[in-house]
């Protein structure tokens, strides 16, 4: 994805992180019988952990989007689960040429997701028009219409790349307070 480590730094295996956390937490709980944390931690790593896209696909990078949900990728495993009805959403993906006659229905139902809401711009239609940048029924990028979050490169990007995009959103996610955003 074009993302590398400094060549100083190793990070540790994912196992070898994944039972230290889990050593100091139990060693907590033995010692004390409970576990301190910040609310906003907490709150950021259920949002992390369940994210479900309202998927609006309007051209080819649609069919990058279904196959990012398939067993090869499956992005049930990061708790991002499609939903079909806006006020069950709480992340848009929108991908592929958003048209004129397109963009209020794209507003109306980002105004029916309920708040915290994020938007996340796949591929080069949706980012700023795309090939079809210069017709006149193209709006140029999605994010004159909604406020958008990430935005995934790439005509069409590959189902890593969302993968890698939604990723991007969950490091957002912990990185911003409950309250503020």
């Amino acid at each position: 994805m074009g993302v590398t480590a400094s060549p100083g730094t190793r990070p540790l295996p994912p196992g070898t992180a994944q039972d230290a956390v889990l050593k100091s937490v139990t060693d907590e709980l033995s010692d004390k019988g409970f576990v301190v944390a910040q609310l906003d931690k907490v709150v950021n790593w259920a949002r992390t952990g369940s994210l479900w896209p309202m998927t609006f696909g309007l051209a080819c990078c649609a069919v990058e989007m279904m196959h990012a949900y398939m067993p090869r990728y499956d992005l049930d495993r990061f708790g991002v689960v499609p939903r079909a009805s806006p006020r069950q959403s709480d992340v848009m993906i929108v991908a592929g040429t958003l048209t004129n006659k397109m963009a209020p229905a794209l507003r109306k139902v980002y105004d029916q997701m309920a708040e915290p809401r994020w938007v996340i711009s796949m591929g080069s239609c949706a980012n700023g028009g795309g090939y079809y940048h210069y017709s006149y029924s193209v709006v140029r990028g999605c994010d004159r219409i909604v406020p958008v979050d990430i935005y995934v490169p790439g005509c069409p990007p590959t189902a890593e790349a969302l993968v890698y995009g939604i990723l991007q959103l969950q490091k957002k996610i912990r990185r911003t307070g409950t309250i503020a955003r």
